[in-house]
């Protein structure tokens, strides 16, 4: 069963609702000083059982999370529904004639479904309920932590007696005024105390954030649950990101016909207005326009990487400074430099097919996609080395053993300009001087496996052991 709210935002988005039918199931969830009425929607699909919960909350412009003005002021309110109704939908759906009962595995990710295991331990635990389920806490990111006002707590529905669970005291250094006694809630942290395993998505972020520079200021916490605490690198949808079959490339390849990968190249130059070059190494960048990905460095570069034999090419938004600058620098580099404001899943499918190198200098990256999206379409990465990057990316060295040896692309560390542009020359070095060479990488590259399926395994492998475990409690 996957729990979900059911978002309708008056876009052709809300059409994936369509095949989802109400469930004749209306309850009333004690939260915000008052019963709050929800209904669930449900859709039986490719196996699984799909379950939207239904609340006015979810209807509105914008993502999940917030609009074009920030994050929505009610997000809490939104979330604790989500998790009081992922608690009850086991117990009370009759979905296929039955209901999931109450020995169950919940899944929780981030600090949007923080509450369960928290829930599970407080409110259910206690009166005897699901004394044999089990909750792993999944976190994609931990700079995300769902801090509300201490005052908030009330409104969660859980026994007061649970506050220091979720208690949050902040530095006095992160205080507003003199008066201000730093007092909070933090959802993820509750999670982080209840949850029986704790998952990250790749095993190097697993150790960032135990760490002060990593974590967030949850580090202490998160290393005294070093036991239970695991890294697994998200899969790929290769269906999707397949360059044989890519139906929005001009052209397909493969690891043993890669002939098509320059006829990309081509065709992307062509669309984007830069001069036809087989030959000259194209950098590609795909990704938000913020800080943690590093665009401050590419930003600093650029002047002196613009010196040398290469195009660059960026798709990417959100800071209107950056998305300036990129119009800025596209003036001035007309041959040399094109970006993209905004973001066009084709074109990212086609910067990804058309560039020899895709770049990376991101401060922290839990996982990480594009590399691996990059190295199915034998786009070699030049990474920083942190998170799922440093993980997924194997350093190669092209003067090592005559430049047979492994790797499928170059990471840098430390993140600064000079080590990221010394990076990139090597990298642009082995493309002009060294073909078989780089043929080769290109084809480890394409060769590399980052599936669902690869993902799974592991997943059931925790599954197992968070049942050997006992549960959670006080």
């Amino acid at each position: 069963m996957v729990v979900s709210p059911r978002y309708l935002n008056g876009t052709p988005a809300d059409k994936k609702f369509e095949g989802a039918f109400h469930v004749d199931q209306r309850i009333e969830l004690h939260c915000f000083g008052g019963e709050q009425e929800i209904a669930f929607f449900h859709e039986y699909r490719k196996g699984v059982d799909w379950v939207f919960v239904d609340h006015p909350s979810y209807h509105r412009p914008g993502n999940p999370y917030g609009d074009s003005r920030g994050a929505f002021g009610d997000n809490q309110f939104r979330f604790t529904l989500l998790c009081h109704a992922a608690c009850e939908a086991p117990l009370v759906l009759p979905l296929g004639g039955y209901t999931y009962g109450e020995k169950c595995i919940f899944l929780v990710n981030d600090w949007h479904a923080g509450l369960v295991p928290v829930l599970l331990a407080s409110k259910y635990r206690a009166c005897g309920v699901y004394k044999d389920a089990r909750s792993i806490l999944v976190i994609h990111n931990l700079a995300h932590q769902g801090v509300e006002p201490a005052a908030s707590y009330r409104n969660l529905g859980l026994p007061s007696e649970w506050y220091g669970t979720l208690e949050w005291v902040f530095p006095t250094w992160a205080r507003t005024h003199a008066l201000d006694t730093g007092e909070a809630v933090n959802i993820l942290k509750g999670a982080i105390v209840t949850a029986d395993r704790i998952l990250t998505v790749s095993k190097g972020y697993a150790l960032e954030i135990t760490t002060a520079e990593g974590g967030y200021g949850l580090n202490e916490l998160l290393s005294s649950r070093k036991s239970v605490l695991n890294g697994i690198v998200n899969g790929i949808d290769v269906a999707e990101w397949d360059p044989c079959s890519d139906e929005h490339i001009a052209f397909h390849y493969s690891a043993n016909d890669l002939s098509g990968k320059v006829q990309c190249k081509t065709s992307l130059q062509k669309e984007l207005g830069l001069p036809i070059r087989p030959k000259c190494p194209m950098i590609g960048f795909i990704g938000r326009l913020d800080y943690q990905k590093g665009i401050d460095l590419i930003r600093w570069a650029i002047p002196e990487l613009m010196e040398d034999d290469v195009q660059f090419v960026m798709l990417g938004a959100e800071d209107p400074l950056y998305e300036e600058w990129m119009r800025s620098a596209e003036a001035t580099y007309r041959d040399k430099f094109r970006g993209w404001v905004g973001f066009s899943v084709p074109i990212s499918h086609r910067i990804t097919a058309g560039c020899d190198i895709l770049l990376m200098p991101s401060r922290f990256e839990p996982c990480g996609l594009n590399q691996l999206y990059a190295m199915r379409y034998a786009a070699v990465p030049v990474v920083h080395a942190t998170g799922g990057l440093r993980d997924t990316v194997e350093n190669f060295d092209t003067y090592g053993g005559g430049g047979s040896g492994e790797g499928t692309g170059w990471t840098f560390s430390p993140l600064t300009k000079d080590s990221m542009l010394r990076a990139l020359r090597i990298a642009t070095i082995t493309y002009r001087e060294h073909k078989p060479t780089w043929e080769r990488l290109m084809r480890r590259c394409i060769q590399k496996e980052f599936t669902w399926e690869t993902a799974a395994i592991q997943y059931e492998q925790v599954f197992k052991w968070v049942c050997i475990d006992p549960p959670y409690v006080t």
